[in-house]
């Protein structure tokens, strides 16, 4: 099977190359990332993709204009609906996906971001199989994260660089800002005790029934 796996970065391919070989599959990389930010962090991940790439002998392809504004044209406006940003960021990187195996002569196509344990497995394998037929193209299906910790060794093996998050400047300030944090554990904090009161609500019911 000729395959195009979309590349997250050079750790998130480590698994699925493995997984995808031992499987009789020689995948072709494709490095189609406009999410990240800021440029060096890009840089750092697109040099990280060439040389796992190079360690494992696959063949890469690589889109190397940095698109900041393009990315914040989209994701601004999609910041107002509920997972917007995120749904928009699948949606483009794998429909340029789709688009390019379709162009190419693949024969199917997949992606490194259904390695993470972190992303919306179930939106983007929604979004894939949009796409794959849009392109008439066949989306292969893999479930890469029981590999998670694997990949995480191999990566550490191979020194490639490691990124602390996502991707994007919003996951960026998501991930350092303390008041985010602060938010998020308050939030946490606030359904626990929703739960517990109404565990308790319904306890004084029986004992009143």
């Amino acid at each position: 099977m000729k395959l195009l796996l979309h590349m997250c970065c050079g750790p998130c391919s480590c698994y699925p190359v493995k997984k995808l070989r031992e499987e009789g599959i020689e995948p072709v990389g494709y490095f189609f990332n406009p999410n990240i930010h800021p440029y060096q962090e890009w840089e750092r991940r697109l040099k990280a993709a060439k040389e796992f790439a190079e360690k494992v002998q696959m063949e890469i392809y690589t889109e190397e204009h940095y698109m900041l504004r393009d990315f914040l044209r989209k994701a601004l406006p999609a910041e107002s609906v509920e997972n917007g940003r995120c749904r928009m960021c699948y949606t483009w990187r794998l429909e340029e996906t789709a688009r390019f195996a379709a162009e190419h002569g693949f024969e199917a196509f997949t992606s490194t971001l259904f390695y993470s344990i972190y992303q919306q497995h179930e939106l983007m394998k929604e979004t894939s199989g949009f796409f794959a037929k849009k392109y008439d193209v066949r989306f292969y299906y893999e479930d890469f994260r029981p590999g998670w910790q694997e990949g995480i060794d191999i990566s550490k093996e191979l020194e490639l660089y490691r990124q602390p998050y996502c991707g994007c400047i919003f996951s960026e300030e998501e991930r350092y800002s303390r008041e985010i944090r602060k938010a998020r554990k308050k939030a946490a904090k606030a359904r626990k005790r929703a739960v517990l009161a109404a565990e308790e609500a319904k306890q004084a019911e029986v004992i009143g029934a």
